[in-house]
């Protein structure tokens, strides 16, 4: 079936004739050391097939990038730079396998600001070309959120609003204190995702990630936090965790946290049922006299469904709100 065509209401134009789809590597030349990028299309290379077939020009000085060609540094013996040498060899193969060793390694462009980014400056997209990432980077897509979310209407800002306060009632008491000292050591004081360092006394910088969102009712522990910077955790935001970190990334983040590897892999949320549901039923029923019962009623009546939460109600509770 054909992708519904769709329209902008942005007026944040993609640019025409961007290969959104494809895979890009990119290299510093070894000899001018410029910032170097290759179009590569939609097929992946190896790192094996990079070092035998891979001639890649320096579009600023045109040294050529091959296993056949000798290197050029000038303090290394003459004999080691020689292109038929065992260490002229191995430098090729290393240089090749950090181009294009790991899903990771790849650049994508942008289609929006036209800027070549690494792989983490996109968010996931299941079954986009190889890279399964999306077409706009992360500063864009930010750009393009801040115009379409004012634009939901008021039932949907509603609706989400609703989820988050009930959210937030099922998880009262479950949430633990966080030491940032202990954060910080165990994330090398720098942001998971993107690597940069973050200083602990700028709090406005960073922020914790539920690894698993509070939306599934995920309480904030430390085996559920990650540290990340501002702007990173602002595109995780509640994004189950398969769907924002690689699979490396989900792998390191269990070794540093103590995480289910099997439940923050999952390519589905799940939703957690391990939590009091009548204790937050409890809570969100307990209205001031101006509220407006019905509607709260017919709010979480729906969370519940939704959530598939009824079956963990006790009898009083599915009898008061009508399941029963």
């Amino acid at each position: 079936m054909a992708r519904r065509k769709t329209v902008n209401k942005t007026g944040i134009l993609r640019v025409e004739g961007i290969p959104y789809h494809d895979a890009w590597v990119a290299y510093k030349c070894i000899s001018c050391k410029q910032m170097n990028y290759v179009n590569i299309g939609q097929q992946l290379l190896t790192p094996k097939e990079a070092l035998e077939n891979a001639v890649w020009k320096c579009k600023y000085c045109g040294f050529v990038h091959s296993k056949e060609a000798d290197l050029p540094f000038d303090n290394w013996d003459e004999n080691y730079n020689s292109a038929d040498s065992k260490t002229a060899l191995r430098f090729w193969e290393g240089f090749f396998r950090i181009a294009t060793e790991h899903l990771e390694s790849y650049w994508k462009q942008c289609n929006v600001c036209t800027r070549i980014l690494p792989f983490h400056a996109f968010s996931k997209h299941s079954g986009w070309g190889p890279l399964e990432r999306q077409m706009e980077c992360r500063s864009c897509k930010g750009a393009i959120n801040a115009v379409l979310n004012p634009k939901r209407t008021k039932e949907q800002l509603h609706e989400s609003a609703v989820r988050r306060r009930i959210a937030d009632l099922f998880l009262e008491g479950e949430n633990e204190t966080i030491d940032f000292h202990d954060l910080f050591d165990r994330f090398n004081s720098r942001c998971f995702k993107t690597k940069e360092p973050l200083d602990i006394n700028k709090r406005e910088t960073w922020a914790i990630d539920h690894i698993l969102p509070s939306k599934y009712l995920y309480p904030l522990t430390k085996e559920n936090a990650a540290l990340l910077s501002r702007t990173a955790n602002e595109n995780k935001r509640d994004k189950w965790p398969s769907k924002f970190y690689t699979n490396n990334e989900l792998i390191e983040l269990a070794k540093i946290t103590g995480a289910n590897l099997d439940l923050i892999s999952s390519k589905r949320p799940i939703m957690n049922k391990n939590i009091d549901v009548n204790k937050g039923v409890e809570r969100y029923l307990q209205v001031r006299e101006k509220s407006d019962l019905p509607k709260r009623i017919k709010e979480i009546k729906k969370i519940l469904q939704v959530y598939e939460l009824v079956d963990l109600l006790s009898d009083e509770n599915k009898k008061l709100l009508g399941f029963e």
